[in-house]
């Protein structure tokens, strides 16, 4: 009896821990709050600025802040024309060059954005960059990290209070939140799975499209990273899919995705 009360509340629990994610409609279990998660996140990201140099008032670290805001604008109306705006409207986006050669994005929930500068060959563009900043900012919208965290937790048998209560203080939480989320230099990340990728991917088209950047660009960015070859594979593409899957499946969500493009005028190449 016992036995099946606790399988019971297990179902109950999981069932208001399922969310939707957007764009894509799959079912997700997020254990942790939206206060929760964004306040860990919040915290780790002064954390990653206060051991780096940051590079904002350079060319570069302007046009990572104006695609950005770009971006992040472009999210808040899909998200109004979608019906999930109040799931995002505490975001406070903030955007962070990190001087460091190291070919790597990510984007922290509650809208914590930092690019390196190691990844600026890349992108060659602003529209370049507008791809990595789409994908990034996809990967907050679509909760993959408290996804992913949950996830991890459950596994290491972690409570959702021991890790807030421990995140500032305990190495181990810290990694794992790090991990979760899959930032930093040199925090030992772990890639996010082909699924979430596949959507990081679709959903990144649609928000560069709706800011008024070039989707197919997104094609050509990636080329460029599988002719790089020759090197190990820089930490941005610690991935599941190939270039090939990945490329493929970019071209099959093009035609959705420029729907919502309006060209914009003023736009670096």
């Amino acid at each position: 009896m016992i036995k099946k009360v606790g399988v019971l509340l297990l179902v109950i629990f999981a069932l208001q821990a399922c969310k939707k994610v957007p764009v894509t409609g799959r079912s997700q279990i997020n254990l942790i709050g939206d206060d929760s998660i964004n306040k860990m996140a919040e915290q780790q990201y002064n954390m990653v600025l206060d051991q780096s140099r940051t590079v904002n008032n350079t060319s570069n670290g302007e046009m990572v802040e104006r695609v950005g805001e770009r971006i992040s604008n472009a999210v808040d109306r899909y998200a109004k024309a979608n019906g999930f705006y109040e799931d995002i409207a505490d975001y406070n986006w903030e955007f962070n060059l990190i001087d460091e050669n190291v070919a790597n994005a990510w984007c922290m929930p509650g809208g914590k954005v930092a690019f390196y500068t190691g990844i600026l060959p890349f992108t060659e563009s602003e529209e370049g960059m507008a791809v990595v900043m789409g994908h990034e900012v996809a990967h907050a919208i679509a909760r993959h990290g408290a996804e992913r965290l949950s996830q991890q937790l459950l596994a290491q048998g972690l409570s959702v209070g021991a890790a807030i209560a421990s995140a500032g203080t305990n190495v181990q939480t810290q990694n794992t939140i790090n991990q979760a989320f899959g930032i930093g230099s040199t925090l030992g990340i772990l890639a996010f799975s082909r699924k979430h990728e596949s959507e990081a991917d679709k959903m990144g088209l649609i928000f560069m499209a709706m800011a008024g950047y070039d989707p197919r660009e997104a094609v050509e960015f990636w080329k460029r990273m599988s002719e790089s070859g020759g090197q190990a594979p820089p930490e941005f593409l610690s991935t599941h899919p190939s270039h090939e899957t990945r490329i493929k499946d970019l071209e099959e969500n093009l035609p959705e995705a420029l729907k919502y493009y309006k060209p914009r005028t003023g736009i670096s190449n």
